[in-house]
């Protein structure tokens, strides 16, 4: 997986290239076109700390952040890069700024990963060049490179990236749009970080419980700890209960910190009185919910893809029923943990 860094990507948007596109490309054209252009011209920049403000400066390139078509209008500007990874048969992923992507090689066949690589190099310079043309500049010093296998397959040395004038170590971990990723996909480091800075606020927030109210702390808590706890959860499904007791620590902590209970407490009721599922039923919920909005379209297209609707054969009283196809897999360690696999 390579994740690609942009240096401040939304301010470099060229208007007068992203009218053109919006026309050209996506028939934008009237006074819808007319109206975009208003949109993004006669914009004034300047900094106010209390009464005081600086002198106002024009803005004659970027995206107004912030604002709900700031990701919109970016994401339509630079289409064509997904253009240029679909030709060196590339899987990507596409998040505002946020480039991934990734291609399957066999470990045991070096033949296949130096294939790889020189297609990925190919893949590099072309939406290099392309970035240039367009005013953009990939940010070579802050590119990623992982590479993702098995903990129990032989290691071997990897290769570095040429990309430019810059060689791209591999990394043994990167963040990735907030979830830290490892190249044995251990979710290990991920778990620490999220552990240590959930501490390190409720510590903060124990040091003035007694001075403000039930309500408030648990907005506080919610604010700084439970939502590291939920974001990205269902990516721990499956993953060992030594790894999960972690994060369950960490939410009986704050439950305690709420309600003001001692450490010796048994935090079980203190959980129900709060109506708070534990740790891996929040992760089961998740994915039930992603499975959900899969099943009813409301989910990303690739997220629908994973999963497929069970039709038998032949009339069954099951037939009625929603249903899905349990896929198989081969990695004892790491099928079960894919969605593909988890959802039905």
């Amino acid at each position: 997986m390579l994740l690609l860094d942009l240096s401040a990507a939304f301010d470099t948007v060229d208007h007068e290239i992203l009218l053109k596109r919006l026309n050209t490309r996506f028939g934008i054209s009237g006074k819808a076109l007319k109206w975009f252009n208003s949109y993004l011209s006669d914009r004034l920049q300047f900094v106010s700390i209390n009464d005081f403000s600086s002198e106002a400066l024009q803005l004659d390139c970027g995206v107004p952040q912030g604002s709900v078509l700031g990701p919109l209008l970016y994401l339509l500007y630079t289409s064509p890069v997904a253009d240029i990874l679909r030709q060196h048969k590339m899987s990507f992923h596409l998040y505002a700024d946020d480039t991934q992507l990734y291609i399957p090689f066999s470990c045991n066949d070096n033949l296949s990963l130096n294939d790889s690589m020189k297609l990925i190099e190919s893949c590099l310079s072309d939406i290099n060049t392309w970035m240039t043309t367009n005013k953009l500049k990939l940010n070579q010093d802050k590119t990623e490179l992982l590479f993702f296998s098995s903990k129990y397959s032989p290691q071997k040395i990897l290769p570095s990236l040429q990309f430019g004038s810059e060689i791209i170590k591999p990394s043994t971990h990167a963040r990735n749009i907030g979830v830290i990723f490892d190249t044995h996909l251990t979710m290990a480091r991920h778990i620490n970080n999220i552990c240590k800075s959930s501490f390190y606020h409720l510590r903060n927030i124990a040091k003035i419980r007694k001075f403000i109210s039930f309500q408030t702390t648990e907005t506080l808590v919610h604010s700084f700890v439970s939502s590291k706890l939920d974001n990205c959860n269902s990516l721990l499904l499956g993953l060992p209960n030594k790894l999960l007791e972690k994060l369950q620590f960490v939410q009986n902590a704050a439950a305690k910190v709420i309600t003001l209970y001692r450490k010796q407490e048994h935090v079980t009721p203190i959980l129900i009185n709060l109506h708070w599922l534990p740790i891996k039923s929040r992760i089961e919920y998740k994915t039930l919910l992603l499975t959900f909005k899969a099943l009813h379209g409301l989910s990303p297209v690739y997220i629908q893809d994973l999963i497929s609707r069970y039709k038998p054969k032949r009339n069954l009283r099951s037939s009625s029923q929603l249903l899905l196809t349990a896929q198989s897999y081969y990695l004892e360690s790491y099928g079960h943990r894919s969605f593909s696999v988890a959802a039905p």
